[in-house]
């Protein structure tokens, strides 16, 4: 069952936040030099937000990585079959038009849009936002912080976006100038037209 909600009543109150630095105006990371910092904080998750503040988060648990490593084998699979762009794991960062670094748990991008991409950018954070992004909630994750980052990647471009609620057994799609779709325990969801005949099977994920 599907239910269109308006995304202002979607908004959830956050009561939880990650671990925020604050840098500027003391310093002002380049994206190369936040680049080096994820990779000497490797157990660590590191976003940094369009107002250059670095959210600092711990590792995913174990079930949540489990559900997080379907996901991504179902995207790939799909992704090689069709050959048109490329799948990303949650170890990925791209670097948004507003200067957000963020690393969904799964992303896909055309291959039309990657040809933009030089070889040296493509071993450190992409500078583009993915066609389609999509984000696991995980038991401590605040919904209101994932419905804020949905949004983020609308507004920067994203093309189609999931955001995955275990717990509840929810899906919110995001399109573009669209009300967010609530999905109530469905057990697939389809891509078309953006990810084209690609179909996530969520019975493996509840």
């Amino acid at each position: 069952m599907a239910t269109v909600i308006p995304n202002e009543e979607l908004l959830q109150p956050v009561d939880w936040q990650p671990v925020v630095l604050h840098l500027k105006p003391a310093v002002e990371l380049e994206n190369d030099q936040f680049f080096e910092i994820c990779q000497i904080n490797r157990d660590l998750r590191i976003e940094r937000n369009a107002r250059g503040e670095l959210l600092i988060m711990p590792p995913a648990g174990g079930r949540t990585s489990e559900r997080n490593a379907e996901i991504t084998m179902q995207l790939r699979i799909w992704a090689k079959r069709d050959g048109t762009g490329v799948s990303f794991d949650s170890s990925g960062g791209f670097v948004l038009p507003n200067d957000a670094v963020r690393s969904p748990d799964a992303a896909w991008i055309r291959q039309s849009r990657l040809e933009s991409v030089t070889a040296e950018q493509r071993k450190k954070f992409i500078p583009l936002c993915p066609d389609f992004v999509l984000e696991l909630r995980s038991p401590t994750d605040p919904l209101g912080i994932l419905q804020s980052k949905m949004q983020e990647y609308l507004d920067n471009g994203a093309q189609l976006g999931w955001l995955i609620d275990p717990e509840t057994q929810r899906v919110y799609v995001y399109r573009p100038a669209s009300p967010v779709e609530c999905l109530d325990k469905p057990d697939l969801l389809t891509g078309d037209p953006v990810l084209a005949e690609f179909f996530l099977n969520l019975r493996e994920i509840w």
